[in-house]
């Protein structure tokens, strides 16, 4: 900026309001140096608007759906990762758990086991969980492996390609997780979801009941689990209609003539 050179952000207003997440901080600062704003939903723009952010602001939706649009008739074609685990279509719910804040302190990551045991009890269903190298250290330093253990219905195995991913997902009574991708995935496949943390960058989720959020509060994660099992899976889509890619390199074309 400071060179006088030009520059855009895709997922321009994008926000969860928690200033202790880095990824929020390079948010904030990228939007307020940009010229060129591409804003995923209304809801971006207005996060923009309220920080004085209005011009060069374009509502264009999310890449995610591109991505997905393009790339889960291929997973469904060329996965076997239901097979393999010897799972059903909503036959388990599937977790994904890794952000520093849930794992790397030893009462908040022992607070989520009894959260993942709840789950189980609640649903009926196994927890299948690709497991973040970064849990799966602190579960070993932090003493908390023979907890993990002797969940028998969580079923932790090594992270999983994209495409098994989508396949997952796709086929997954419900999906648990502290991750942002993921919810916007989730909603895409219409799969409830219940977020383990207390702030989402996602709130179009939120209002169309397709996630709750949840924190690693025992008691709250299977209030929400048994919530969330019953939802109707009939939310619209609120991130785009395979055309964010094109979207965005009309209005960065138009943007440097």
């Amino acid at each position: 900026r400071k060179q006088g050179r030009r520059s855009g952000h895709v997922e321009g207003g994008v926000r969860s309001f928690d200033k202790t997440m880095h990824e929020e901080v390079n948010r904030i600062v990228a939007d307020q140096l940009s010229q060129l704003l591409c804003a995923p939903t209304p809801v971006s723009r207005e996060n923009l608007r309220r920080e004085n952010v209005t011009e060069g602001v374009h509502v264009v939706g999310n890449s995610v759906v591109d991505a997905l649009m393009q790339n889960v008739a291929v997973a469904e074609k060329r996965s076997r990762v239901l097979e393999t685990l010897g799972l059903k279509p909503r036959g388990y719910v599937l977790l994904t758990f890794h952000r520093a804040e849930n794992v790397d302190g030893k009462a908040k990551l022992a607070q989520a086991l009894d959260a993942f045991e709840g789950v189980i009890e609640e649903s009926g269903l196994p927890i299948l969980f690709p497991i973040h190298p970064r849990t799966t250290r602190r579960l070993r330093e932090l003493g908390l492996e023979e907890r993990a253990a002797a969940i028998a219905e969580l079923r932790r195995i090594a992270p999983t390609g994209y495409l098994d991913m989508l396949v997952l997902e796709k086929n997954a009574a419900l999906v648990l997780t502290d991750s942002g991708g993921l919810q916007e995935e989730s909603c895409f496949f219409r799969v409830p979801c219940v977020t383990l943390r207390e702030n989402t960058e996602r709130p179009e989720t939120l209002s169309l009941g397709a996630n709750v959020l949840a924190g690693t509060d025992p008691s709250r994660v299977r209030e929400a689990v048994r919530r969330q099992m019953d939802v109707p899976r009939d939310w619209p889509n609120p991130f785009g209609d395979r055309t964010t890619g094109l979207r965005i390199a009309g209005v960065v074309d138009g943007f440097l003539r």
